[in-house]
Order: C-alpha cells, then sequence, then structure tokens
C-alpha cells in the first residue's frame, strides 16, 4: 500500500506507488501508524538527494521526520520547498545566490525560510501573466499543474510529464513562491525528471 507522502507541485500529500527522484521534509507530518495527521511541523522544508552517504532509512519511523518524495526539483520548489545545505551544498549556495535582492549578502538558511513561509501561507496562488515566466515554474491551468519550460507547459503527473502544450499569452495561477520564481529568473536551475525532455 502507497504511503501518503508524495509531493504535488500544490504542495499536497498523496499516496500514490510512483517513486520520486528526491527526498525533503517537513519535520514530523505522521503518527505511530504512518498516517499523516498534519501538513508541515516547522517552516523549514527541504529539498534533499535521495541517497546521502550510504545512508538508509526506515520510512515513517515513529518520531523521526517524514520522508517526503517529488517528481523533481520543479515540483519541490512549486511546493515551496528549497534545497538542503547538507547533502546538495552547491545547489542550496547557488539558490541563495539567485534569492538574493539588492545589494546585501546572499540570505541564510533562517531568512530563506522565514520567506518562502509567508508565501506558503497566502491564501491563494497569485496571477501573473505566463509569458514572462521563467524556466521550471508551475502554474494552474485547466484543474492541473503544468511546468513551464521554454515555449511549452508539460503537465505534471505522479510518474512524469504527460501533455505538452504551447506556452499561452494570458495569465495563470502560479504556483511556486514568487521568491522562488525570482531566484529561477536569476538564474537557479532546477534538475527536472527525464520525461521534461521527451
Amino acid at each position: 500500500m502507497a504511503l501518503c507522502n508524495r509531493v504535488t507541485p500544490q504542495g499536497d500529500l498523496v499516496a500514490v506507488p510512483a517513486r520520486g527522484t528526491m527526498l525533503g521534509n517537513r519535520g514530523v507530518l505522521h503518527d505511530d501508524d504512518r498516517h499523516v495527521v498534519r501538513a508541515f511541523q516547522h517552516r523549514r522544508w527541504l529539498l534533499c538527494e535521495l541517497e546521502f552517504q550510504g545512508r538508509r532509512r526506515q520510512i515513517m519511523k515513529p518520531h523521526r521526520y517524514t520522508e517526503l518524495f517529488f517528481l523533481d526539483e520543479a515540483v519541490g520548489l512549486a511546493a515551496g520547498h528549497r534545497p538542503c545545505a547538507r547533502c546538495r551544498p552547491e545547489a542550496y549556495a547557488s539558490f541563495r545566490r539567485c534569492f538574493a535582492t539588492g545589494t546585501g549578502p546572499p540570505p541564510g538558511a533562517d531568512e530563506l525560510d522565514r520567506v518562502l513561509h509567508a508565501e506558503r501561507l497566502l491564501p491563494a496562488p497569485p496571477t501573473r501573466p505566463v509569458a514572462g515566466l521563467p524556466d521550471g515554474a508551475f502554474v494552474l491551468a485547466d484543474g492541473a499543474s503544468w511546468l513551464v519550460l521554454g515555449d511549452s507547459l508539460l503537465q505534471w503527473e505522479p510518474g512524469g510529464y504527460a501533455e505538452r502544450r504551447r506556452r499561452p499569452a494570458g495569465h495563470a495561477p502560479v504556483l511556486t513562491p514568487a521568491s522562488t520564481v525570482a531566484a529561477l529568473r536569476a538564474g537557479y536551475r532546477p534538475r527536472l525528471h527525464a520525461s521534461a525532455a521527451a
């Protein structure tokens, strides 16, 4: 039976058998019976490598953080996560640089998490022109989540990207937090699932 630990671009947790290419966490979300009882425990939402230093974990072990899985990094970013500094130091450093605004130094983890958490708590995703969005952002259209890539939108499904359509000229709700969209525009490049290149 699939556990409810797969993350959608909208940040929801669903139970599907397909496995992701990235791991993440938001704290301890499950009870002793491996049922998810909360959406998050704290504001540090991370995106991690599936494998790190040969470690093996029991999934949803009692009183340990809930292992979450993502199709790819773009999905995790849309859901409000950010690169982990420990297992993904290069991606974390790049994200910080691209996240920075003004002339000050790149923000640290606490500031990144504070900004992202405030954006995750917005009542609805903001609507923006699709034409101006950077590659790697996600929008909502026709009840589905779509990855922006080049002149196309790619429909997210748990096992990979399915339908491809031309990027529209109109507006759409943007799932990816505004500060992460700015980081993508500034040059941060998320890892994409192989189906994005099909």
